[in-house]
């Protein structure tokens, strides 16, 4: 009897070896994280595209570990980066690289195009990018390529499981209604309608985004849009942040939230995340000091007033210290802004993040369910 009592431990103790060569090890992979949208989380797909719409020259990625452009409109990490960062995760690659390899797949995918917006003619005069449409049919191209990978029912638990971020809806307004002093959606809509129209659209791409299975998702609301150095070189007055595009983010970010709020209920549960993106850029803007930047008027990389006209290039004025300001370029933050903007979207409170923050997110999910 003795012989055969310390059988069973020693069989069962080579059975658990065997499984752990066996059974892939996907526990300890961070969960994945997808990205959608436009230049504020773009890193790097419209590098592989024919548009204007590309941040692939020098001085952007001044301050990325590899000091070179990266295709990000910053001086260096953006929005997705810092949350992957938080998720203990490589940074997502572009969809559109070829290097996209397996395990790169694993991690997720950036599906996100510089100059799109909810509307599908948003971002015409950039040509060539990858509209919101063609982002979500990308996703499902995605999980088809990763179910031939690692089958079917695993695919659907990893986009199930995973963290999604959609930041979409500026260009909606910078890149089409006020493009110039008349566009065809300015004559066709009053800006309370137009509001409204882009609401339902983006019910529609939520609502797809769902049906693909993503049921952890952040939406980002717009920043202030008429306080980016752009606008304060082109419609402010005397420094004054543009009044009709503070109003258009006015009408838009509640009534995002509010079409956020009833897309939840009518699923049944918390799948959408609003985070106020405005109300957090709003505080660096109103009081930078606070945070420790210099200015949030004048971009670091630019030209003309604000170093607000046209792009950042090689010949362009540079700060010497990206830290002190809020804006890198025209419309785009600095690495520091979008590190502060992600801590807020980890622990900020219900007026940035509605209903919880990404670190409640994160805690609920962590635990096991019964």
């Amino acid at each position: 009897m003795a012989a055969s009592s310390s059988f069973v431990p020693t069989v069962l103790l080579s059975l658990v070896l065997v499984l752990e060569v066996i059974v892939p090890r996907s526990e300890a992979r961070p969960r994945a994280f997808f990205v959608f949208g436009d230049s504020l989380v773009d890193n790097g797909n419209n590098n592989y595209l024919q548009t204007v719409a590309r941040a692939n020259a020098p001085p952007y990625g001044i301050d990325y570990p590899t000091h070179r452009p990266t295709g990000r409109f910053s001086n260096g990490f953006n929005i997705p980066d810092f949350i992957s960062q938080e998720l203990g995760a490589e940074s997502t690659m572009p969809y559109s690289s070829p290097d996209l390899t397996r395990e790169n797949l694993l991690v997720g995918a950036n599906f996100a195009s510089a100059g799109v917006g909810i509307l599908n003619d948003t971002g015409d005069h950039f040509m060539n990018i990858i509209k919101m449409h063609k982002q979500l049919e990308n996703f499902k191209e995605y999980q088809q390529r990763m179910s031939s990978l690692i089958g079917i029912s695993r695919t659907k638990r990893l986009v199930n499981e995973a963290l999604i971020l959609i930041t979409v809806g500026g260009n909606d307004f910078v890149n089409n209604y006020f493009l110039v002093n008349s566009t065809a959606r300015s004559r066709q809509y009053p800006l309370p309608d137009y509001v409204n129209f882009l609401i339902s659209r983006y019910r529609k791409h939520l609502q797809k985004l769902y049906d693909l299975g993503g049921r952890r998702v952040i939406v980002t609301g717009t920043g202030p849009m008429g306080c980016a150095p752009a606008e304060l070189a082109m419609r402010g007055k005397n420094g004054e942040c543009s009044s009709e595009l503070q109003r258009a983010a006015a009408l838009y970010n509640p009534q995002l939230e509010q079409m956020i709020v009833e897309l939840n209920s009518k699923i049944g549960t918390v799948i959408f995340i609003a985070a106020n993106t405005a109300l957090m850029h709003n505080d660096f803007i109103t009081n930078p000091k606070a945070y420790g930047f210099d200015t949030s008027k004048v971009a670091c990389c630019g030209q003309g007033p604000y170093n607000g006209m046209g792009l950042c290039l090689p010949i362009s004025n540079l700060c010497p210290n990206r830290e002190l300001h809020v804006f890198w370029d025209a419309f785009h933050p600095t690495e520091k802004t979008n590190k502060l903007v992600v801590q807020q979207i980890m622990s900020g409170s219900a007026n940035y993040m509605n209903p919880i923050n990404l670190s409640t997110v994160l805690a609920m999910d962590a635990r096991p369910h019964s």
